[in-house]
C-alpha cells in the first residue's frame, strides 16, 4: 500500500487522479491529501468524493503532515518543477502530469533534483496507451518499415477542443509555455517513442491569426457577454460537461479570480494557434510537423516513409485509418472498423495508464511508461521551437540539455 498526495485539484487532478484512487485502487492505494492554492477547490475533493481527504493550500506543510510515498502533479504547467523539486527533496518519488515543465531552466532544475536525490520521476503520457498509437508503434517497432527515413505529422484542433485552450489558462505563454510545450508535448512524444530515437535539431515558425488581439467586439466572459447570443464560440458554463465546469471552476472563482469562460479574443492570449515545425534526429530522420488550433474538424495524420515503404496514418471523424505501401506498389491496409474505442477518459488510455502508475509492472515491452529522459525530449523540441521563433534561427537541443544528455553535443 502506496500514501499518495496530489497537488493542483483542477479537472484532471480530480477525476483522473483523486476519483480513481479513492474508487479503483483503495486496494493499493492511499489518497492521504491535496493541495492547491485555491482552498474551495482543494475543499471540493473530499466533498464531492464523499470522504475525509485533508485538504491543504501549504505544499510543505501537506508533506511534512502526511509523509507521502508518491507526489502526483497535476497544477498548471509553469508550476510543475516547483513542485517536483520540493517533492523529491522530501524525499518522495513523483507522478507528474505532462508535459514535465515549460522552460530550459525549470528542466535543468529537474533533472539535477533526480539525479541528486536519487528519486524517481515518471511523466504521464496517456496517448501510449491508446489502441491506434500502440498500433503504430508495434508496426515500426516490428520492422514493418525498415530504417524511418522521413516523416510527416499534422495535428488539427477543431473549434471545440482547440479553442478551449485559448479561454483558459493555457493561452498565456507565462503558464503553459504555448501549445508548442502544453499539447505538442504529446505529439512529440508519440512521434520520439515511434521512432525510438532523440531529436536533435528544430526550426520553427509560429503565427496567432484566428484567435485574440481583439479580433470581434467582445466581453470579458462568456457567462456575461453581451455578444454571446450571436457568438458561434459561447460557453455555457452553468451546463457545460453536465455541470463539472461550473461545480470546479465557476463555483470557486471567488477564491482566487480563475475565469474558465473567458473570451477567446481576449488581447491576453499571446500564444500561436498555428505553429511549423522541423525536426532532425540524432538518426537521420527528418520530420515536418505542423498544429491548427483552429480546423473546421479534427484530426492526426502521420505520414512514415521508410526503406521498405510508406506507412500513412489518420484518424479523422471517429475512424482510423492505417496504410502500408511497399516498393512493388501493393498497398497493405491495416483494418481499424472492428476496433471498439475503450472505456474510460482518452479513450481508454487513461485507465490502462493508472493501471502500471497504481499497481506496477513487471514488463513494458513497448517502453509505454515515460521517465524524465522523455518528457525532457518532448518538451525539449517545443522548448527549442519556442527560441526558434523567438530567435529566428535553428536550435539544438543541447543548447540547453547538454549537460544532462552529453550525446546532443555530438
Amino acid at each position: 500500500m502506496k500514501t499518495y498526495v496530489l497537488v493542483g485539484t483542477g479537472y484532471r487532478g480530480l477525476w483522473s487522479y483523486c476519483e480513481p484512487i479513492v474508487k479503483d485502487f483503495a486496494d493499493v492505494a492511499r489518497l492521504a491529501g491535496v493541495c492547491d492554492i485555491n482552498p474551495l477547490r482543494a475543499q471540493l475533493v473530499g466533498k464531492y468524493l464523499k470522504s475525509d481527504i485533508p485538504a491543504y493550500t501549504d505544499f510543505d506543510r501537506m508533506l511534512r503532515e502526511q509523509k507521502p510515498d508518491v507526489v502526483i502533479v497535476t497544477t498548471k504547467d509553469c508550476a510543475h518543477a516547483d513542485y517536483i523539486c520540493r517533492a523529491l527533496e522530501a524525499g518522495c518519488d513523483v507522478i507528474s502530469e505532462k508535459p514535465l515543465t515549460t522552460d530550459e531552466k525549470m528542466c535543468a532544475a529537474i533533472l539535477e533534483a533526480e539525479k541528486r536525490t536519487g528519486h524517481k520521476v515518471t511523466v504521464t503520457f496517456n496517448c501510449r496507451f491508446m489502441d491506434f498509437y500502440v498500433k503504430i508503434k508495434e508496426l515500426v517497432s516490428h520492422g514493418l518499415l525498415g530504417n524511418v527515413l522521413s516523416a510527416h505529422y499534422e495535428w488539427l484542433l477543431d473549434t471545440s477542443h482547440g479553442a478551449d485552450y485559448f479561454r483558459r489558462w493555457h493561452s498565456v505563454r507565462a503558464n503553459s509555455g504555448s501549445l508548442l510545450i502544453h499539447k505538442c508535448t504529446h505529439h512529440f512524444d508519440l512521434l520520439n517513442w515511434f521512432l525510438d530515437d532523440e531529436p536533435v535539431k528544430v526550426n520553427a515558425f509560429g503565427t496567432r491569426r484566428f484567435y485574440g488581439d481583439d479580433r470581434r467586439p467582445h466581453g470579458e466572459r462568456c457567462l456575461t457577454c453581451p455578444y454571446k447570443k450571436q457568438c458561434e464560440f459561447y460557453q455555457d458554463i452553468d451546463n457545460e460537461d453536465g455541470g463539472r465546469l461550473k461545480l470546479l471552476y465557476k463555483d470557486c472563482e471567488s477564491a482566487d479570480g480563475y475565469i474558465r469562460d473567458r473570451c477567446l479574443f481576449s488581447k491576453e492570449i499571446d500564444i500561436e494557434d498555428s505553429v511549423s515545425v522541423n525536426i532532425r534526429y540524432a538518426k537521420g530522420t527528418v520530420v515536418s510537423y505542423s498544429l491548427t488550433a483552429h480546423s473546421p474538424y479534427e484530426c492526426m495524420k502521420i505520414v512514415l516513409n521508410g526503406e521498405r515503404g510508406r506507412l500513412e496514418c489518420d484518424n479523422a471523424f471517429d475512424k482510423e485509418t492505417i496504410r502500408f505501401y511497399d516498393r512493388d506498389g501493393e498497398c497493405l491496409v491495416f483494418d481499424r472498423s472492428h476496433v471498439k474505442q475503450r472505456p474510460g477518459g482518452h479513450g481508454g488510455s487513461d485507465p490502462a495508464l493508472r493501471e502500471k502508475l497504481f499497481r506496477g509492472y513487471s514488463e513494458d515491452p513497448l517502453g509505454q511508461m515515460a521517465d524524465t529522459r522523455a518528457g525532457a525530449m518532448s518538451i525539449g523540441i517545443g522548448i527549442a521551437a519556442n527560441i526558434s521563433m523567438r530567435e529566428d534561427r535553428a536550435v539544438r537541443l543541447g543548447e540547453f540539455l547538454g549537460g544532462f544528455y552529453p550525446e546532443l553535443l555530438k
